[in-house]
Protein backbone atom coordinates (compact mmCIF):
# COMPACT_ATOMS: atom_id res chain seq x y z
CA UNK A 1 0.00 0.00 0.00
CA UNK A 2 1.49 3.31 -1.06
CA UNK A 3 1.60 6.07 1.51
CA UNK A 4 0.21 9.52 0.76
CA UNK A 5 2.85 12.02 -0.39
CA UNK A 6 3.98 14.28 2.38
CA UNK A 7 4.23 18.02 1.85
CA UNK A 8 7.74 19.38 1.98
CA UNK A 9 8.45 21.53 5.03
CA UNK A 10 11.16 24.17 4.65
CA UNK A 11 14.24 23.23 6.56
CA UNK A 12 15.41 25.54 9.33
CA UNK A 13 18.77 25.64 7.59
CA UNK A 14 17.31 26.88 4.31
CA UNK A 15 19.41 29.81 2.98
CA UNK A 16 16.31 31.82 2.12
CA UNK A 17 14.86 31.32 5.58
CA UNK A 18 18.11 32.38 7.20
CA UNK A 19 18.19 35.53 5.08
CA UNK A 20 14.61 36.43 6.01
CA UNK A 21 15.24 35.83 9.71
CA UNK A 22 18.42 37.91 9.54
CA UNK A 23 16.65 40.79 7.81
CA UNK A 24 13.82 40.72 10.34
CA UNK A 25 16.29 40.77 13.23
CA UNK A 26 18.21 43.64 11.60
CA UNK A 27 15.02 45.70 11.26
CA UNK A 28 14.17 45.16 14.94
CA UNK A 29 17.69 46.15 16.03
CA UNK A 30 17.77 49.26 13.83
CA UNK A 31 14.35 50.41 15.04
CA UNK A 32 15.56 50.00 18.62
CA UNK A 33 18.73 51.98 17.89
CA UNK A 34 16.74 54.76 16.25
CA UNK A 35 14.31 54.90 19.15
CA UNK A 36 17.17 55.15 21.67
CA UNK A 37 19.38 57.46 19.59
CA UNK A 38 19.78 59.94 22.48
CA UNK A 39 21.54 57.19 24.44
CA UNK A 40 23.22 55.28 21.61
CA UNK A 41 24.87 58.39 20.15
CA UNK A 42 26.72 59.49 23.32
CA UNK A 43 27.64 55.87 24.09
CA UNK A 44 29.16 55.39 20.65
CA UNK A 45 30.99 58.73 20.93
CA UNK A 46 32.39 57.73 24.32
CA UNK A 47 33.55 54.37 22.95
CA UNK A 48 35.31 56.07 20.03
CA UNK A 49 37.07 58.54 22.31
CA UNK A 50 38.27 55.74 24.60
CA UNK A 51 39.53 53.79 21.57
CA UNK A 52 41.48 56.84 20.40
CA UNK A 53 42.99 57.52 23.82
CA UNK A 54 43.59 53.93 24.96
CA UNK A 55 47.11 53.49 23.44
CA UNK A 56 48.31 56.07 25.96
CA UNK A 57 47.63 53.55 28.72
CA UNK A 58 49.87 50.90 27.15
CA UNK A 59 52.61 53.46 26.56
CA UNK A 60 52.59 54.56 30.19
CA UNK A 61 52.43 50.98 31.46
CA UNK A 62 55.55 50.12 29.45
CA UNK A 63 57.28 53.06 31.11
CA UNK A 64 56.50 51.61 34.54
CA UNK A 65 53.43 53.62 35.51
CA UNK A 66 50.88 51.89 37.79
CA UNK A 67 47.59 50.80 36.22
CA UNK A 68 45.49 53.38 38.03
CA UNK A 69 47.67 56.29 36.98
CA UNK A 70 47.76 55.10 33.36
CA UNK A 71 43.96 54.81 33.36
CA UNK A 72 43.66 58.27 34.91
CA UNK A 73 45.84 59.66 32.13
CA UNK A 74 43.49 58.15 29.52
CA UNK A 75 40.51 59.77 31.26
CA UNK A 76 42.26 63.15 31.37
CA UNK A 77 43.12 62.95 27.68
CA UNK A 78 39.49 62.14 26.90
CA UNK A 79 38.44 65.16 28.98
CA UNK A 80 40.78 67.36 26.95
CA UNK A 81 39.32 66.11 23.66
CA UNK A 82 35.72 66.57 24.83
CA UNK A 83 36.45 70.02 26.23
CA UNK A 84 38.05 71.10 22.95
CA UNK A 85 35.00 69.80 21.05
CA UNK A 86 32.64 71.69 23.34
CA UNK A 87 34.60 74.94 23.05
CA UNK A 88 34.70 74.72 19.26
CA UNK A 89 30.94 74.10 19.10
CA UNK A 90 30.17 76.94 21.49
CA UNK A 91 32.39 79.41 19.63
CA UNK A 92 31.17 78.42 16.15
CA UNK A 93 27.50 78.36 17.18
CA UNK A 94 27.49 81.74 18.90
CA UNK A 95 29.51 83.39 16.12
CA UNK A 96 27.16 82.00 13.46
CA UNK A 97 24.12 83.34 15.34
CA UNK A 98 25.78 86.76 15.65
CA UNK A 99 26.65 86.86 11.94
CA UNK A 100 23.07 86.11 10.92
CA UNK A 101 21.73 88.88 13.17
CA UNK A 102 24.31 91.42 11.95
CA UNK A 103 23.67 90.78 8.25
CA UNK A 104 19.87 90.51 8.24
CA UNK A 105 19.38 93.67 6.17
CA UNK A 106 22.03 92.77 3.59
CA UNK A 107 20.66 89.25 3.40
CA UNK A 108 17.15 90.50 2.68
CA UNK A 109 18.50 92.73 -0.08
CA UNK A 110 20.36 89.78 -1.58
CA UNK A 111 17.24 87.62 -1.49
CA UNK A 112 15.20 90.33 -3.28
CA UNK A 113 17.93 90.67 -5.90
CA UNK A 114 18.02 86.90 -6.51
CA UNK A 115 14.25 86.77 -6.90
CA UNK A 116 14.31 89.61 -9.44
CA UNK A 117 17.22 88.03 -11.35
CA UNK A 118 15.43 84.68 -11.57
CA UNK A 119 12.27 86.40 -12.76
CA UNK A 120 14.23 88.23 -15.45
CA UNK A 121 15.70 84.90 -16.55
CA UNK A 122 12.18 83.64 -17.25
CA UNK A 123 11.59 81.60 -14.10
CA UNK A 124 8.08 81.25 -12.80
CA UNK A 125 7.48 83.68 -9.94
CA UNK A 126 6.45 80.92 -7.55
CA UNK A 127 9.54 78.85 -8.39
CA UNK A 128 11.78 81.89 -7.91
CA UNK A 129 10.20 82.64 -4.54
CA UNK A 130 10.61 79.02 -3.44
CA UNK A 131 14.29 78.95 -4.39
CA UNK A 132 15.04 82.30 -2.77
CA UNK A 133 13.15 81.35 0.40
CA UNK A 134 16.10 79.21 1.47
CA UNK A 135 18.01 82.46 2.09
CA UNK A 136 15.20 84.23 3.95
CA UNK A 137 16.51 85.98 7.08
CA UNK A 138 13.72 84.48 9.18
CA UNK A 139 14.77 80.97 8.19
CA UNK A 140 18.44 81.62 8.91
CA UNK A 141 17.50 83.27 12.21
CA UNK A 142 15.66 80.11 13.20
CA UNK A 143 18.73 78.10 12.24
CA UNK A 144 20.91 80.37 14.33
CA UNK A 145 18.54 80.02 17.27
CA UNK A 146 18.55 76.26 16.92
CA UNK A 147 22.36 76.28 16.76
CA UNK A 148 22.48 78.25 20.01
CA UNK A 149 20.08 75.76 21.56
CA UNK A 150 22.19 72.88 20.28
CA UNK A 151 25.17 74.24 22.19
CA UNK A 152 23.28 73.75 25.45
CA UNK A 153 22.16 70.30 24.33
CA UNK A 154 25.69 69.32 23.40
CA UNK A 155 26.98 70.56 26.77
CA UNK A 156 24.41 68.38 28.54
CA UNK A 157 25.25 65.43 26.32
CA UNK A 158 28.97 65.86 26.97
CA UNK A 159 28.31 65.64 30.70
CA UNK A 160 26.96 62.12 30.23
CA UNK A 161 29.76 61.28 27.80
CA UNK A 162 32.30 62.19 30.47
CA UNK A 163 30.69 59.69 32.84
CA UNK A 164 30.72 57.03 30.12
CA UNK A 165 34.40 57.69 29.45
CA UNK A 166 35.34 57.16 33.08
CA UNK A 167 33.67 53.75 33.29
CA UNK A 168 34.76 52.58 29.84
CA UNK A 169 38.37 53.64 30.35
CA UNK A 170 38.47 51.75 33.65
CA UNK A 171 36.96 48.64 32.04
CA UNK A 172 39.42 48.83 29.13
CA UNK A 173 42.23 48.16 31.60
CA UNK A 174 40.38 45.03 32.76
CA UNK A 175 39.90 43.76 29.21
CA UNK A 176 43.67 43.63 28.76
CA UNK A 177 43.68 40.51 30.97
CA UNK A 178 41.25 38.62 28.74
CA UNK A 179 43.96 36.54 27.05
CA UNK A 180 45.51 35.56 30.38
CA UNK A 181 42.14 34.46 31.80
CA UNK A 182 40.69 32.49 28.87
CA UNK A 183 43.83 31.44 26.98
CA UNK A 184 43.99 30.83 23.24
CA UNK A 185 40.24 30.21 22.98
CA UNK A 186 39.65 33.95 22.57
CA UNK A 187 42.35 34.60 19.97
CA UNK A 188 39.80 34.98 17.16
CA UNK A 189 37.69 37.41 19.17
CA UNK A 190 40.73 39.43 20.18
CA UNK A 191 41.87 39.61 16.55
CA UNK A 192 38.50 41.03 15.47
CA UNK A 193 38.49 43.54 18.33
CA UNK A 194 42.03 44.59 17.46
CA UNK A 195 41.12 45.08 13.80
CA UNK A 196 38.14 47.23 14.76
CA UNK A 197 40.00 49.43 17.23
CA UNK A 198 43.04 49.93 15.00
CA UNK A 199 40.83 50.81 12.02
CA UNK A 200 38.79 53.28 14.06
CA UNK A 201 41.88 54.94 15.47
CA UNK A 202 43.55 55.26 12.05
CA UNK A 203 40.38 56.68 10.53
CA UNK A 204 40.17 59.54 12.99
CA UNK A 205 43.90 60.22 12.87
CA UNK A 206 43.78 60.50 9.06
CA UNK A 207 40.70 62.73 9.18
CA UNK A 208 42.17 64.94 11.90
CA UNK A 209 45.36 65.48 9.89
CA UNK A 210 43.57 66.29 6.64
CA UNK A 211 40.93 68.32 8.48
CA UNK A 212 43.58 70.50 10.13
CA UNK A 213 45.33 71.09 6.78
CA UNK A 214 42.06 71.98 5.03
CA UNK A 215 40.91 74.23 7.90
CA UNK A 216 44.15 76.21 7.99
CA UNK A 217 44.24 76.73 4.22
CA UNK A 218 40.54 77.66 4.02
CA UNK A 219 40.78 80.06 6.96
CA UNK A 220 43.82 81.86 5.53
CA UNK A 221 42.28 82.07 2.04
CA UNK A 222 38.91 83.35 3.30
CA UNK A 223 40.62 85.97 5.44
CA UNK A 224 42.72 87.07 2.46
CA UNK A 225 39.69 87.71 0.23
CA UNK A 226 37.70 89.47 2.97
CA UNK A 227 35.06 86.94 4.04
CA UNK A 228 33.87 87.74 7.60
CA UNK A 229 34.59 85.32 10.47
CA UNK A 230 37.12 83.09 8.68
CA UNK A 231 37.90 81.26 11.94
CA UNK A 232 34.29 80.05 12.16
CA UNK A 233 34.42 78.63 8.65
CA UNK A 234 37.79 77.04 9.34
CA UNK A 235 36.28 75.28 12.37
CA UNK A 236 33.32 74.21 10.24
CA UNK A 237 35.67 72.83 7.59
CA UNK A 238 37.54 70.84 10.25
CA UNK A 239 34.38 69.37 11.78
CA UNK A 240 32.70 68.51 8.48
CA UNK A 241 35.89 66.77 7.36
CA UNK A 242 34.88 63.88 9.63
CA UNK A 243 31.77 63.37 7.47
CA UNK A 244 32.82 61.25 4.48
CA UNK A 245 32.12 62.40 0.93
CA UNK A 246 29.48 65.08 1.63
CA UNK A 247 31.30 67.01 4.36
CA UNK A 248 32.86 69.25 1.71
CA UNK A 249 29.44 70.48 0.56
CA UNK A 250 28.20 71.05 4.12
CA UNK A 251 31.27 73.13 4.90
CA UNK A 252 31.01 75.20 1.70
CA UNK A 253 27.42 76.46 1.86
CA UNK A 254 27.59 78.89 4.87
CA UNK A 255 30.72 80.82 3.85
CA UNK A 256 29.56 80.95 0.24
CA UNK A 257 26.19 82.43 1.24
CA UNK A 258 27.88 84.98 3.48
CA UNK A 259 30.29 85.91 0.69
CA UNK A 260 27.31 86.48 -1.61
CA UNK A 261 25.73 88.79 0.96
CA UNK A 262 28.78 90.94 1.73
CA UNK A 263 30.62 90.90 -1.60
CA UNK A 264 28.18 89.91 -4.30
CA UNK A 265 28.74 87.36 -7.03
CA UNK A 266 32.51 87.92 -7.46
CA UNK A 267 33.25 87.07 -3.82
CA UNK A 268 30.74 84.20 -3.95
CA UNK A 269 32.51 82.67 -6.95
CA UNK A 270 35.91 83.25 -5.32
CA UNK A 271 34.86 81.22 -2.25
CA UNK A 272 33.58 78.40 -4.43
CA UNK A 273 36.83 78.42 -6.40
CA UNK A 274 38.92 78.23 -3.23
CA UNK A 275 36.91 75.33 -1.83
CA UNK A 276 36.93 73.51 -5.14
CA UNK A 277 40.71 73.77 -5.42
CA UNK A 278 41.58 73.01 -1.80
CA UNK A 279 38.76 70.82 -0.55
CA UNK A 280 38.08 68.86 -3.70
CA UNK A 281 41.74 68.02 -4.21
CA UNK A 282 42.36 67.06 -0.57
CA UNK A 283 38.96 65.81 0.65
CA UNK A 284 37.50 64.27 -2.50
CA UNK A 285 40.53 63.06 -4.45
CA UNK A 286 43.35 62.42 -1.94
CA UNK A 287 41.80 61.80 1.48
CA UNK A 288 39.31 59.03 0.51
CA UNK A 289 42.22 56.92 -0.73
CA UNK A 290 44.01 57.25 2.62
CA UNK A 291 40.78 56.61 4.53
CA UNK A 292 39.99 53.52 2.48
CA UNK A 293 43.50 52.19 3.11
CA UNK A 294 43.31 53.01 6.83
CA UNK A 295 40.00 51.27 7.53
CA UNK A 296 39.82 48.82 4.58
CA UNK A 297 36.39 50.04 3.50
CA UNK A 298 35.33 50.60 -0.08
CA UNK A 299 34.51 54.15 -1.13
CA UNK A 300 30.93 53.16 -1.98
CA UNK A 301 30.36 51.64 1.44
CA UNK A 302 31.89 54.70 3.12
CA UNK A 303 29.44 56.97 1.31
CA UNK A 304 26.44 54.74 1.99
CA UNK A 305 27.32 54.45 5.69
CA UNK A 306 27.00 58.23 6.16
CA UNK A 307 23.43 58.25 4.85
CA UNK A 308 22.46 55.06 6.68
CA UNK A 309 23.75 55.92 10.16
CA UNK A 310 22.51 59.51 9.94
CA UNK A 311 19.06 58.09 9.29
CA UNK A 312 19.35 55.65 12.19
CA UNK A 313 20.87 57.72 15.04
CA UNK A 314 20.68 61.29 13.76
CA UNK A 315 23.39 63.85 12.87
CA UNK A 316 25.94 62.23 15.16
CA UNK A 317 25.73 59.15 12.94
CA UNK A 318 27.42 61.07 10.12
CA UNK A 319 30.57 61.52 12.23
CA UNK A 320 30.43 58.01 13.69
CA UNK A 321 29.43 56.27 10.46
CA UNK A 322 32.78 54.63 9.70
CA UNK A 323 33.39 53.18 13.21
CA UNK A 324 29.81 51.87 13.36
CA UNK A 325 30.20 50.22 9.97
CA UNK A 326 33.49 48.64 11.06
CA UNK A 327 31.77 47.34 14.21
CA UNK A 328 28.94 45.73 12.22
CA UNK A 329 31.46 44.07 9.90
CA UNK A 330 33.48 42.77 12.85
CA UNK A 331 30.39 41.33 14.59
CA UNK A 332 28.63 39.82 11.56
CA UNK A 333 31.02 39.21 8.68
CA UNK A 334 34.41 38.63 10.30
CA UNK A 335 32.91 36.06 12.69
CA UNK A 336 31.55 34.02 9.75
CA UNK A 337 34.18 32.05 7.78
CA UNK A 338 31.70 31.72 4.89
CA UNK A 339 31.44 35.51 4.46
CA UNK A 340 34.88 36.08 2.97
CA UNK A 341 33.44 37.24 -0.34
CA UNK A 342 31.23 39.84 1.39
CA UNK A 343 34.19 41.00 3.47
CA UNK A 344 36.29 41.40 0.34
CA UNK A 345 33.51 43.34 -1.40
CA UNK A 346 33.33 45.67 1.61
CA UNK A 347 37.00 46.52 1.14
CA UNK A 348 38.64 44.08 3.59
CA UNK A 349 41.89 43.08 1.88
CA UNK A 350 42.61 40.40 4.51
CA UNK A 351 39.59 38.43 3.30
CA UNK A 352 41.23 37.67 -0.07
CA UNK A 353 42.36 34.04 -0.42
CA UNK A 354 46.06 33.25 -0.28
CA UNK A 355 47.67 33.09 -3.71
CA UNK A 356 48.89 29.54 -3.14
CA UNK A 357 45.33 28.41 -2.54
CA UNK A 358 44.01 29.83 -5.79
CA UNK A 359 44.40 27.54 -8.79
CA UNK A 360 45.04 29.29 -12.04
CA UNK A 361 42.37 28.23 -14.51
CA UNK A 362 43.47 27.91 -18.12
CA UNK A 363 41.19 29.12 -20.93
CA UNK A 364 40.54 25.54 -22.08
CA UNK A 365 39.44 24.23 -18.69
CA UNK A 366 35.90 22.99 -18.53
CA UNK A 367 35.44 22.06 -22.21
CA UNK A 368 34.41 18.41 -22.76
CA UNK A 369 36.55 17.91 -25.85
CA UNK A 370 39.63 19.26 -24.06
CA UNK A 371 39.03 17.01 -21.08
CA UNK A 372 38.67 14.03 -23.45
CA UNK A 373 41.90 14.93 -25.23
CA UNK A 374 43.68 15.27 -21.92
CA UNK A 375 42.35 11.90 -20.82
CA UNK A 376 43.53 10.31 -24.08
CA UNK A 377 47.00 11.80 -23.79
CA UNK A 378 47.25 10.64 -20.17
CA UNK A 379 46.15 7.15 -21.18
CA UNK A 380 48.73 6.99 -23.98
CA UNK A 381 51.43 8.00 -21.57
CA UNK A 382 50.74 5.02 -19.32
CA UNK A 383 52.94 1.92 -19.81
CA UNK A 384 51.35 -0.82 -21.87
CA UNK A 385 50.14 -3.82 -19.85
CA UNK A 386 52.23 -7.00 -20.25
CA UNK A 387 51.02 -9.47 -22.83
CA UNK A 388 49.29 -12.52 -21.50
CA UNK A 389 51.31 -15.74 -21.96
CA UNK A 390 50.20 -18.08 -24.76
CA UNK A 391 48.22 -21.12 -23.61
CA UNK A 392 50.28 -24.33 -23.53
CA UNK A 393 49.83 -26.91 -26.28
CA UNK A 394 47.76 -29.84 -25.21
CA UNK A 395 48.66 -33.17 -26.79
CA UNK A 396 46.57 -36.21 -26.70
Amino acid sequence: MSSAPRSEVPSSSSPMLRVLIGLAAAVVVLVGLSWAREIVGPLALAAVIVIICHPLQGLLRRRGWPMWTATTAVILLAYVILTAMALLLVFAGTQFARLVVNYVAQLQTTVDGIEQWLADMGWDRQAADTLASFLEPSRLLSVATSVSGMVVGVAIGLFFVLAYVIFMAADAARYNRLRAVFGSAVDGTLARVRTFTVGTRRYYIVNAIFGAIVAIIDGIALAAIGVPAPVVWAILAFVTNFIPNIGFILGLIPPAVLALVVGGWPLFLAVIAIYCIVNVVLQVLVQPKFVADAVSLSLTLSFFSVIFWTFVIGPLGAILSIPLTLLVRALILEADPNARVLRWLSGDRDAAPVADDVREVSPTDGKPEDRAADAGSEASALPAPPEAPAPPDVHD
